[in-house]
């Protein structure tokens, strides 16, 4: 009869634990990157909108800046994309980095003076900032091994949410000090670091020549572009999804960003109900980027869309006259659950996704799910003026909750994979 094995030779033949991927000098100069150009990004509208406190910018011209930069974001994601899979994703963070940073000195130097010279530099920062989005996306496949990729996006979106939560109040204690000239230059800044910080990935340029001859003749954007919208479609689960995320932010994020400080004017007649309501959000995501950061259940695909399904409970708690606490409670529910979507679906689409398309694939995401809430924000005031806030908070609250559960419905959606899932026990 054999005997069992001893416990010190099942412990030498055990794998390794992983490593903290927060002990990864590379994934920290990778986190530093993605942190500065997510606090750079978050800053600009906060930045221009103390310009118009001071009088210095109208509303009108606040509009007018930050819908040009929404086109650069637009326009450049898709290039982004293209140029990060056919180069190195770390040549496109650079570049779109200094873009962006370039554009923070045209608009201290148009403050007040030239609005054109304004705009054309705010399109040039959204077009670095949509450049630079997929290409922090791919490298950071490359950068993170397959089985820590989880905790890397929950450290990346744990960064974004700290930044969201104390970004004002420090701002705003910097604006007493510095005028808005200053900030815009710290801007800069920022997205210089955001540009030289990050360090090269493992994955070698597509377009580098072989040395057995000149490479091919390369496809056109266009067709580069294409292929990036037929491997994306080779995902069921991933086409489904964004389906799902691009009408939830359309709706719900659209709604409640415009209903919810017109209800806590009217209808609770103070600013603290918003305020509360939009720190308990982020209070909220940060909690599940900590919770997400380890928990792996079973059925990854159900679980963050059942998550992203709970901003519905936002707009819902608008509907009627409660309690402000049930507001602010609903808008934590909507942070937790948004965090613990974001966070396997950027994992899963990093794991799925051919790493040659990632970057395109990523665009994608990128220009549906963010390119159309301008189109949702622009609609939702008009929608309310016509139908009252009711009308349209219950269709918003509607299709929050039925989008993903139809994406659910996708056989491939519940493990977020189109690969047969492996049994327990099984290699």
């Amino acid at each position: 009869m054999p005997t069992a094995p001893r416990t010190t030779e099942i412990a030498k033949s055990a794998p390794p634990p992983a490593r903290s991927v927060l002990r990864d000098t590379a994934f920290l100069r990778l986190w530093t990157g993605a942190t500065a150009s997510g606090l750079a990004t978050w800053a600009l509208p906060f930045v221009l909108g103390l310009a118009v406190l001071d009088r210095t910018l109208s509303p009108a011209a606040l509009g007018l800046l930050l819908a040009a930069r929404t086109v650069g974001f637009l326009a450049a994601v898709p290039v982004g994309g293209v140029l990060a899979d056919r180069h190195s994703r770390r040549g496109v963070v650079l570049w779109s980095g200094l873009a962006a940073a370039a554009s923070a000195p045209l608009l201290a130097a148009g403050l007040g003076r030239s609005l054109p010279l304004m705009a054309l530099a705010a399109a040039l920062a959204g077009a670095g900032q949509g450049a630079c989005r997929p290409a922090f996306q791919a490298l950071t496949a490359e950068v993170v091994d397959a089985g820590r990729r989880q905790q890397a996006n929950a450290a990346m979106t744990l960064s974004v949410r700290v930044s969201t939560l104390a970004g004002p109040a420090l701002t705003a204690l910097l604006a007493v000090a510095l005028g808005t000239g200053t900030l815009l230059l710290g801007i800069g800044a920022l997205w210089l670091v955001a540009a030289l910080t990050p360090g090269r990935g493992t994955r070698a340029p597509d377009g580098a020549r072989s040395p057995e001859g000149p490479s091919p003749q390369r496809p056109s954007f266009l067709a580069e572009f294409a292929d990036g919208i037929r491997e994306a479609r080779r995902h069921p689960w991933f086409i489904a999804t964004l389906a799902a995320l691009t009408a939830v932010i359309a709706t719900g994020y659209s709604a409640t960003g415009v209903a919810l400080p017109l209800i806590s004017r009217d209808r609770y007649d103070t600013g603290v109900v918003l305020a509360a309501a939009t720190t308990a959000y982020t209070a909220g995501a940060l909690a599940a980027a900590l919770l997400i950061a380890r928990w792996r259940p079973p059925s990854q695909g159900w679980a963050a869309l059942a998550g992203l399904a709970a901003y519905g409970f936002a707009p819902l708690s608008l509907l009627l006259p409660v309690h402000p606490a049930v507001v602010v409670a609903a808008y934590a529910v909507a942070g937790v659950g948004i965090e613990l979507f974001n966070v396997p679906w950027f994992t899963a689409t990093q794991r799925e996704v051919a790493p040659d398309k990632l970057a395109r694939v990523s665009s994608l995401d990128f220009m549906l799910s963010y390119g159309l809430a301008p189109v949702g924000l622009a609609l939702i005031a008009p929608a309310i003026d016509a139908f009252g806030p009711r009308a349209v908070l219950a269709v918003c609250a509607l299709i929050c909750f039925a989008a993903p559960a139809a994406a659910a419905l996708v056989p491939s959606a519940r493990h977020f994979s189109s690969r047969p899932a492996r049994k327990a026990g099984a290699p």
